[in-house]
């Protein structure tokens, strides 16, 4: 995750109810003074992104590494060639001003295979496997 989901993830409730029982590494230019307490664990690495996905990967093991809480942390995984699946959970609410996902992604094309859609009444689950050329 990025800083700013950190930040904002640690305003509300401090990290002591997330359902990802999992380390947690954020992408930042510092380190916080205090960083958030409770069952799961923080690591800063403040050396770029490719540093931040070999540290989550070698804390997984043979599990997966899920990039999430940002469109910033998204769009620099994609444009270093560094995501293989993309997970959109569509949820019929328009928020209004962010970051955009799909933003600063250059000219380049991506090309994406859809290999999972499910639907129900409140969001639409959409998976992607990147297509990377040989």
């Amino acid at each position: 995750m990025g800083r700013r989901t950190y930040d904002l993830g640690d305003k509300v409730d401090g990290f002591v109810d997330t359902p990802y029982r999992a380390e947690h590494f954020v992408l930042s230019h510092d380190v916080p003074e205090q960083v958030a307490k409770g069952e799961t664990t923080f690591t800063f690495v403040t050396d770029g992104i490719e540093s931040v996905l070999e540290q989550a990967e070698a804390a997984a093991g043979d599990r997966n590494v899920a990039v999430g809480g940002g469109a910033s942390i998204a769009q620099q995984c994609i444009e270093a060639g560094l995501i293989d699946e993309i997970q959109i959970h569509l949820v019929p609410v328009l928020l209004g001003e962010d970051i955009r996902l799909f933003e600063h992604l250059g000219d380049e094309r991506i090309e994406l295979e859809r290999t999972r859609v499910i639907e129900s009444p409140f969001a639409t689950h959409l998976r992607f496997r990147v297509v990377k050329e040989n």
